[in-house]
């Protein structure tokens, strides 16, 4: 979804005028996207989407990032690959393909649609366009084969040209000594796709973000602690993030509670996860500690969620220098 708009709508909206359920994030299609469009309100927009949110994440904490997805040949597709170049992102593969501006376009980059309630939590409708037509023919294999970290998106298990392109970038970072991260991305990608989860993090992962929801629905889990233990089984680094009470690294020392940083308002939780994993993963290949990795993330999903908008505003690197943690 490389596109965002985002809206906080008045306190007596409606959701349900809308067709959404407070807090979810749904799939919809072209035609519904512009629908709920047209009943949002005045709004934000930005580039999006929850990869290219981490990779422009760890590019401003000061790391080395490249980023392969798909965009139609449209205005939001041309403002993708312009905007994530200029923040920071080394190497970026976008595939582009004919599409449209036209409202009746079939072919478009795609786009989410979030509504930002007043306690700041966020409800999504998401097109994926074209995004989830990424198939193995749109890999930059030599970019996938020379990092130390592939991280790859839950949302796109869904689409099976997508799914295709994630396990053919599995194969090739393991054959070149890579990590395979994965995120669950949302309890729906769960729903859908658990026994196949299970099959990855227990062969083909090697690090595993989810939130709390997310990692007791994969594992069947009655309480939070029994998901802890099905990932310390699976002998994977995992990162559980937990809302206002911080996160759980699982590591091979064990699993280790880490604080929430403090934030005055919460504004806006679109992008927590993805900002968390940003600052998890550069810790992970700056050689931090697991405790140390889930730090970082919580200062990063912390400056995210102080603001409307998944990109950051604040100087990252400065933020972790404060912190004692450059």
């Amino acid at each position: 979804m490389p596109w965002s708009t985002c809206w906080r709508p008045p306190p007596t909206a409606d959701l349900g005028r809308l067709g959404l359920v407070k807090g979810s994030m749904e799939l919809v299609d072209l035609g519904r996207s512009t629908a709920v469009y047209e009943g949002m309100g005045a709004g934000l927009e930005m580039s999006g989407g929850s990869g290219a949110n981490t990779a422009v994440g760890v590019a401003a904490l000061g790391g080395r990032v490249g980023y392969i997805g798909k965009v139609a040949n449209d205005t939001f597709g041309a403002t993708f690959r312009h905007d994530i170049r200029a923040a920071g992102v080394e190497e970026a593969h976008i595939s582009m393909v004919p599409g449209s501006d036209a409202p009746d376009a079939e072919v478009a980059t795609g786009r989410c649609l979030v509504l930002v309630s007043e306690d700041g939590e966020r409800t999504m409708a998401t097109h994926l366009g074209v995004a989830g037509a990424l198939g193995p023919e749109d890999l930059d294999e030599g970019l996938l084969a020379r990092t130390q970290v592939v991280y790859l998106e839950g949302y796109l298990w869904d689409q099976p040209p997508a799914k295709k392109a994630l396990r053919r970038a599995m194969e090739v970072a393991h054959a070149g000594d890579a990590l395979v991260a994965l995120t669950l991305s949302d309890p729906f990608c769960v729903g859908r796709h658990r026994r196949e989860f299970l099959d990855l993090v227990h062969g083909e992962v090697d690090v595993l973000f989810a939130n709390e929801e997310e990692v007791m629905m994969l594992f069947d889990a009655q309480s939070f602690d029994d998901a802890v233990s099905g990932v310390e089984e699976t002998g994977l680094l995992a990162a559980v993030t937990r809302g206002a009470a911080g996160s759980v690294v699982v590591a091979a020392s064990g699993p280790v509670g880490v604080r929430a940083e403090p934030v005055a308002t919460v504004v806006d939780t679109t992008g927590a996860g993805d900002l968390f994993a940003a600052g998890f993963l550069y810790g992970l290949t700056h050689g931090y500690e697991p405790e140390a990795c889930g730090r970082l993330g919580g200062l990063c999903a912390a400056e995210i969620i102080s603001h409307m908008g998944a990109r950051p505003q604040a100087d990252l690197r400065l933020l972790i220098k404060e912190a004692g943690l450059a």
